[in-house]
Formats: C-alpha cells, structure tokens, sequence
C-alpha cells in the first residue's frame, strides 16, 4: 500500500492512514508500507535547492528547517506522542543533516544532480519514522527503510533513475523476514545506485517504488491510496461530471499516463504488468469506495472510448523542407538533435509526401528545441523549423478502440460539428490512443465534445 502526500499531509491524515492499515494487519493480511513525503515539502526543497547556488547569502535555510521541524514535530506529536523522545532525535538528526547540505550547495555555488537527489529524499527521510511510530502506538510492529535498504537499487540517472532487473531478488531478500513479523514502512520516491548512492525516481516515484516492492515481494495486489475516488473518465476540473472508471487494463492506464495525465507514471505500471499484479487507486478519504482496478485483461463491455485528456503546455514544432523527401538518415538526424538536447517529444505525425515532419513537445523545452534543429537548417538537411505556442493537445484512450472501425471518423466528425480545427493526428499501432492537435483555446471545448459524444458520464453497460 501506498500513501501519497496528501493522505499523509498531517497527524489527522496520518490516523486514517493507520485505521486503514490496522483493519487489514487485524484480517491477517501481509502489509507493506510506502510513503510519500507530506504534500509541499518535496516542492519547497525543490525550490531552496536550484535557488542557492545564485543566491547571495544563505538566510533561506534557516526558515525553511525551522518549518520543516515545526511541522513534522507537530504531525509526530499528533500522531504518536508517546515516541516523541524515540523519533524526535531521529528528526533533529536529519535536519542537521540537510542543513548542512544545504550550506554545502550554497557555499560551493554548484547543485549537482547527486546532491539534488540527495536533497529532494529528505522529505520521505523526515516522514517515515513518524509512520512508523504510529503503526507502533497502535500495537503494530514496523521497520522504517529507506528505499535502498529495501532493495531499490537503480541505473545511475540522477533525477528519473530506473530499477535495475535484479531488483526482485533484492527487495525479496531484504523484505522476506520483515514481513512475517512486522509491516515494513518504506521511503518513496527514492532507491540508490549499486555503490549506495541515494537516486530518486522522477515524478509519481512513489507509485513506482510500490509497483517494484510489490512485484519483488509477489504481492496479491499493489494499493495506491490517493485523495481521489479513482482514475477519472478526464479530468473533474474541465468536465463536472467526469466519472470514476472501475476498472482499466494495464495498456490504457500507460497511455494517459504517457499523455500527461495524473494517474501513474507510465514506468509504475510496468513491475506489476510484468508480475500480473491487480493494482487499486483509491481514496485515503473515502475508503469504502471501491475505486479503480488496473488488470491485464479486463471484461469486455460496450465502451469503444475510456478517457480523455489533454495538454495545454505544449509547442508545436512543424519542419520542412523537400530536400528531406527520399534522404535516408533526416528523422535520425532531427530526433538525435533533440534527444542530444534532453528534448522530450510527446507526439510525432508525418506526411507520406516525406517533405514534414510535425513534433509536439513540452513547450518549456521549445527554446533549446528550436536552437538543437537550427544546424539542420544551415546544413541544408531542412528548409525551416515553424514554431507554435498557441495549442493543446488531446490523447482519447480505449482498448476498445482496437479493431472497431469508425471510432477515428466519429471523434472528428463530433469536433467538426462544432467547428473545432484538428491541426496535427497522431495514432500508435497499439490502437488504444488516438492523439490529436487543436488550438489552445480549444483544448477544453474539444474534451467536452468528446465526452459527450461517447457518453462517458454514463456507466457502461456490462
């Protein structure tokens, strides 16, 4: 089971935390524990961590340690009193810790990616004890682990590392013995390298540390338990009457994932996908609510589309040129520019003509995109590089789409009727996403046409 920041935000969401898990450890179930840090802590080390190395003194530090002891002490008195000589100490440690850390980046002027992360596991670092310490006030036995300790072990890449292949052996190594006797509580979000440096897992890391302590410990189920009733048919702020699905496969969860959506990151899936694991998202608040099921192979039913989301954020980045028409080698050309840039390119469309090729990308990356394609135009390998800021982009996700014909001419001829402009399509082979292009102020009228087209507030008909 997994706890996001918001279900741990403070000593009453803490309760809840334990009453959901004292029910289960009383049923006789096997529990493991991974906790995210408190909603906002990981944003404020974020922010004192990339503003030091420019700043010209240090006097951020201080109120920012003085606020993170105020606030987990409270949380730790709250939730666990009678530990407050136990844990408190433990807390004082670590903020030292990060205190000089802190000092440390400040006085050197320099952030490396080895010290961010190390930085950014201290929101996850000040928690844990605190859960653990209220498992145990319960009468519930618990070992607090960081992530490596329980086995995460990861490539080397700062910032958004990935589980290394042996990590089964390793988390079933070290979480075998805890399990029959106590609930492991685990840090989130974080794992280290083979030769113990701390990484950390990029956005929805904690998701990802379950999916792997899950899949390395043969779980039944794998629990992500959140602030909302479950994955949503789009998102509640655009549509009003968006409706909780109950129940998606693996492929079309990655997908809205992959398209900007805030269920899982796309790789915390994957350990459980390749285990067969059921996954759950649900609702720390509402824990009656049977939220969402995430399978390999769900029940089939009447609905073609499941979802819909969409990217505001985002550039358009439209290269021609007839010179690329038959050249071997221009797409390798473009995409290696790009990737040689840390350019992440969200949706690809081409022409059969060869002579455009269309890209959408995060449009915080389109500066250094358009400086990475600018060679390619000297040299001659492209005639232009054509920039636009003004769109959004629109993913509509659904396994049912796969094999049933007319799902792409009803989306279009819905967004025409109401006289919506597509200006880029991108499809997969997978067949479960159909992506497509509109203007920015578009995005959400688009969302609702399609919603309603598909009826998706409606249950689906078994």
């Amino acid at each position: 089971m997994k706890f996001g920041g918001t279900s741990v935000a403070d000593a009453p969401c803490i309760a809840r935390v334990v009453d959901i898990l004292e029910q289960h450890h009383k049923q006789g179930d096997e529990l493991a524990v991974v906790v995210s840090a408190q909603r906002g802590v990981t944003d404020q080390l974020i922010e004192i961590a990339t503003k030091l190395p420019e700043s010209k003194d240090a006097s951020a530090i201080e109120p920012l340690i003085q606020s993170l002891r105020t606030r987990h002490m409270t949380t730790l008195k709250g939730a666990a009193p009678d530990y407050i000589n136990e844990v408190g100490p433990i807390i004082e440690e670590r903020l030292r810790d990060l205190h000089n850390i802190l000092h440390a980046v400040h006085n050197l002027r320099e952030l490396t990616p080895r010290s961010k992360d190390y930085i950014l596991s201290y929101g996850e670092r000040l928690l844990a004890p605190i859960i653990g310490a209220a498992l145990e006030e319960r009468g519930i036995p618990s070992v607090v682990l960081d992530g490596c300790e329980a086995g995460i072990v990861t490539t080397p890449q700062h910032g958004e590392s990935t589980a290394l292949p042996d990590c089964d052996e390793r988390v079933r190594r070290r979480l075998g013995a805890v399990l029959k006797n106590s609930v492991p509580v685990i840090m989130g979000f974080m794992g280290c390298t083979t030769t113990g440096i701390v990484t950390t897992l990029g956005r929805s890391g904690s998701d990802y540390s379950a999916s792997i302590i899950g899949a390395g410990i043969d779980a039944n189920e794998i629990w992500i338990w959140t602030d909302v009733d479950g994955i949503m048919t789009s998102d509640p702020r655009v549509i009003n009457d968006a409706r909780v699905m109950p129940e998606l496969s693996y492929l079309e969860v990655m997908e809205l994932s992959f398209f900007g959506a805030k269920v899982m990151h796309p790789r915390s899936i994957e350990p459980a996908m390749r285990k067969n694991i059921l996954v759950r998202v649900k609702n720390t608040f509402n824990p009656s609510h049977p939220g969402t099921t995430i399978v390999r192979n769900q029940k089939r039913d009447d609905r073609v589309v499941k979802a819909l989301t969409y990217i505001e954020r985002v550039a358009s980045v439209n290269i021609n040129g007839a010179q690329m028409i038959g050249r071997p080698g221009v797409a390798r050309a473009i995409f290696s520019a790009l990737a040689d840039r840390e350019v992440n390119v969200m949706m690809i469309s081409q022409g059969s003509s060869e002579a455009n090729i269309s890209l959408i990308i995060d449009e915080s990356h389109l500066p250094v995109a358009t400086e990475a394609l600018a060679p390619l135009v000297k040299q001659g390998i492209v005639r232009e590089v054509i920039e636009n800021r003004n769109v959004a982009a629109v993913a509509v996700i659904g396994s049912g789409m796969v094999g049933a014909p007319g799902t792409g001419g009803r989306i279009f001829t819905a967004l025409g009727r109401e006289g919506i402009n597509v200006m880029m399509i991108s499809q997969g082979s997978c067949e479960a996403n159909i992506s497509f292009v509109v203007r920015q102020e578009d995005g959400p009228r688009a969302v609702r046409v399609l919603h309603d087209e598909f009826r998706l507030s409606e249950a689906s008909d078994e």
